[in-house]
């Protein structure tokens, strides 16, 4: 997915947290509380009313318990919107030497403190040490420097 394709499908929160859902809940939702698939149903504020609801809120139909699909995952606890860190996790993973608290601040247009958040938090997900296995397959690199300096060229006995 290129940058132009993640700014039109995450163009909204709402975009990101159908896109979240449909990965994580291929399914249906799954409640975090009592573990049941498929029984929750998505909340929804009253248009005539003066608190609105957060997007992407569900109701568990078990437990009766509130969730959204950020719950146990690196968004989870985050005021920043769902379509930012969309963004950010793509530019941190697209850069070749890594990008920077400071380069997110100002390409996402959020304060530092946010940014450096949110790299910490996408970083931390990225090293995980259940990863750390060995890669199987067929296995792709891009820009690999094999060797060295050749030892002893050029030497003139």
């Amino acid at each position: 997915m290129n940058l132009m394709d993640l700014a039109q499908n995450f163009s909204t929160e709402e975009a990101a947290i159908k896109f979240l859902e449909a990965k994580l809940w291929p399914d249906g939702p799954v409640c975090p509380h009592c573990g049941i698939v498929g029984e929750a149903f998505e909340m929804h504020s009253k248009e005539d009313s003066k608190n609105k609801m957060r997007p992407g809120l569900w109701k568990c139909s078990e437990c009766r318990k509130t969730f959204r699909v950020t719950v146990a995952t690196i968004f989870e606890d985050s005021h920043i919107p769902l379509n930012k860190w969309m963004m950010a996790i793509h530019l941190m993973s697209a850069s070749k030497k890594g990008i920077s608290a400071h380069q997110l601040h100002r390409m996402l247009g959020m304060t530092y403190k946010s940014a450096w958040f949110m790299a910490h938090r996408i970083r931390h997900a990225m090293n995980n040490d259940a990863k750390q296995t060995k890669l199987g397959g067929t296995v792709e690199i891009d820009e690999m420097y094999v060797g060295g300096k050749v030892k002893g060229h050029g030497v003139k006995a």
